[in-house]
């Protein structure tokens, strides 16, 4: 079975592609966008599998 080590990252609107390339580059997979605390923010839900 696939165990998943999961992460929440901080994105800004205008760095949005440019922040998700570089957790992509690492192996996470982008799972879910949800709104920030404010207009200027969103905080992005990331997954990958645990290395063993």
């Amino acid at each position: 079975m696939t165990k998943w080590e999961y992460v929440t990252v901080p994105v800004l609107v205008h760095a949005t592609k440019q922040i998700l390339d570089t957790w992509g580059a690492d192996g996470w997979e982008l799972v879910q966008v949800v709104p920030g605390p404010n207009a200027q923010n969103l905080v992005a839900y990331l997954k990958r599998p645990v290395a063993e």
